[in-house]
């Protein structure tokens, strides 16, 4: 039997954990402590790391995990995670005898070059590639690039779960209603999710079937979005990469 849940981190982080009441693996670990404090409470052993990419907020804890536990630590091969034992890239497997677990490794290059995703057990770890009805700014990457890997993503199976690293979704929510708020998918997901939050409780995982529904950043292929950026780009027909660059204008400026 395997558990798996979000463990809080700094403001708005999780650091996913999964692990079979013995072994646990961890994604993202920005911060070392509450990670120590959740498997001391329930006397488990770390036996691996997942690293989606290198910001800090991600790696943060990586070395203090180390040191305790000597675990191996699965990222990209990038010279900011030094902590890095096996590099991955997209098209590798990932198999760990204890908890027994498999995933495959997707290159969804956008938010950072090195972003990669773990495909396993019918969950995403995407880092933050997506988020609950959004994702990542373009701190590295293009629009086409983050689409190509948006679109991998819409491969995979509706039922799959998305763990995003981040509880961005109501204010994800409230942008999106900008964009696409006659949506009633969208609007009855607002309502779900502000009643999980109104209840200590976190939005994800998410599912794909939710974000192909509800976010708009993986809505880039449908006519109410293109329809948005060739008003927004003022000329007709754009193609689905800049369709979802325009979104991803409209949300950076809408932070701002």
């Amino acid at each position: 039997m395997l558990t798996l849940i979000p463990l809080p981190a700094f403001e708005d982080n999780y650091i996913w954990t999964w692990h079979d009441d013995r072994h646990a693996v961890v994604v993202d670990p920005g911060d070392a402590a509450p990670v120590i404090d959740y498997l001391a409470a329930r006397n488990l052993a770390l036996a691996a790391i997942l690293v989606t990419h290198h910001h800090r907020d991600h790696t943060g804890g990586i070395a203090g995990l180390r040191q305790r536990y000597d675990c191996a630590v699965y990222g990209p091969d990038n010279s900011r995670i030094p902590q890095v034992t096996h590099a991955v890239k997209g098209g590798d497997r990932i198999t760990l005898p204890s908890p027994l677990l498999c995933f495959d490794v997707m290159a969804t290059p956008g938010h950072t070059l090195d972003h990669v995703s773990y495909l396993g057990h019918g969950h995403l770890f995407c880092g933050d590639t997506v988020f609950g009805c959004g994702c990542g700014k373009l701190f590295e990457g293009t629009p086409a690039m983050m689409a190509a890997s948006l679109d991998a993503i819409l491969g995979l199976p509706d039922a799959t779960r998305l763990c995003c690293a981040h509880e961005y979704t109501l204010s994800n929510i409230d942008f999106a209603m900008t964009v696409d708020g006659t949506n009633p998918a969208l609007v009855e997901r607002a309502d779900m999710d502000r009643a999980l939050r109104a209840a200590g409780r976190p939005t994800l995982p998410s599912t794909l079937a939710l974000e192909k529904a509800t976010n708009p950043f993986l809505r880039f292929h449908e006519p109410s979005m293109r329809d948005l950026a060739a008003r927004r780009l003022n000329r007709p027909d754009p193609a689905p990469a800049e369709v979802f660059g325009a979104i991803r204008a409209a949300k950076d400026a809408w932070d701002g």
